[in-house]
């Protein structure tokens, strides 16, 4: 097998580094975190970089790109912590192309990819902890359509979005709306979250509703695993920045007249950062890789990711603000916005417990090791 990335991968990967280099400094992240964690300008040079429609289809102003070029672009937006939520576009744009009808993907893909349109998921619930099968929204048939009664939390960027995909109960079972944040009947409050991007708790009564499918639940499930895909590639990027920083600061820092980077307790350590590093950037590749496999064979490969992933965050996080001394946990420090990041990305789209859960579950009698 060939992991090596194409020239048009590697100059996606040239273009999004430059821009994050240059026009996304730690300054500019902490403006935009101190003006709520969105950034309309921010969002709109993502789409002019056509990262917005990258995996848009040509046929709807997109680029019609994959799995592998959109984790390149999201690991180069981990190196710069980037807040703006990208990955929300890979999610409408892979579930709207797979499941809605021909009107609504026409209305609303190229918006998408032109970054004039922020379509966001909007599936938690205070209840349902990380299952996508437990949901309270209730959809109403009416004459003109549908109305959804729905409260929805931790909705990303919820209070700046144009539209929301939401879940809800339709004849005993789970169905998907798109939902228009002008619509009436549609109220929100946002707030920041502990990285410093925005996330929304989102109310609907009797807000109008287009189907997108009423196979919901797999709707669900391939919304997910696009963003545990994109999560996986962005911590990546976030760990190795985290690593980069980290050995940069051991090598400056001295102590006894030496680098402490000379010290053979703190050289493991880092080298064991290194480890989990590269562990997790090769169960990103098996997560992308696994996008376009049958639903069952994606669900476990995108369990199993999680997991891997969940245990370098938490590792590579925790001894990079260790590494660092007391520095490691102050505002102005840029480890402790990693730590964060890691420590948030760890609990999205379900933690390391519960998708451990989800690995045994699904495990096989011989667990793919036997024929």
């Amino acid at each position: 097998m060939d992991f090596n990335f194409s020239d048009d991968q590697e100059q996606l990967r040239d273009a999004v580094r430059r821009w994050v280099d240059k026009g996304y400094g730690f300054e500019r992240r902490r403006a935009i975190v101190a003006a709520g964690g969105f950034d309309r300008g921010a969002w709109g040079e993502l789409a002019a970089l056509g990262l917005t429609g990258l995996t848009v289809p040509e046929a709807h102003g997109g680029m019609g790109q994959g799995p592998i070029d959109a984790m390149v672009a999201m690991e180069e937006l981990g190196r710069g912590i980037v807040l703006e939520p990208l990955a929300q576009a890979f999610i409408a744009a892979g579930v709207l192309g797979h499941y809605a009808p021909a009107d609504l993907q026409a209305r609303w893909l190229a918006r998408i990819a032109s970054g004039e349109a922020l379509v966001v998921l909007a599936q938690q619930e205070r209840k349902a902890r990380y299952r996508l099968d437990q949901c309270e929204a209730k959809a109403v048939a009416t004459p003109i359509g549908y109305t959804l009664e729905a409260t929805k939390n931790i909705v990303t960027a919820g209070d700046q979005a144009d539209a929301y995909i939401v879940p809800a109960q339709l004849d005993g079972q789970i169905a998907l709306f798109l939902v228009e944040h002008g619509a009436s009947g549609v109220g929100t409050r946002g707030y920041g979250l502990q990285d410093g991007s925005r996330g929304a708790d989102v109310r609907l009564s009797g807000a109008p509703a287009t189907l997108i499918t009423t196979d919901g639940l797999a709707a669900l499930e391939l919304a997910q695993d696009t963003g545990i895909a994109a999560a996986c590639a962005y911590a990546v990027g976030v760990m190795e920045q985290t690593c980069a920083v980290t050995f940069d600061y051991l090598n400056q820092r001295r102590q006894f007249g030496v680098p402490i980077a000379s010290f053979q307790a703190l050289r493991h350590r880092a080298a064991d950062m290194k480890m989990q590093l590269e562990l997790a950037r090769s169960m990103s590749y098996y997560a992308s890789l696994k996008l376009g496999a049958p639903q069952d064979e994606r669900r476990r490969a995108l369990s199993r990711a999680k997991v891997q992933l969940g245990q370098s965050m938490r590792f590579v996080g925790q001894q990079a603000v260790q590494l660092s001394g007391g520095i490691g946990v102050t505002d102005e420090y840029i480890v402790s916005h990693y730590f964060k990041t890691l420590t948030q990305l760890e609990m999205s789209w379900g933690d390391t417990l519960h998708h451990l859960g989800e690995v045994s579950a699904r495990m096989q009698d011989a667990a793919g090791v036997f024929a």
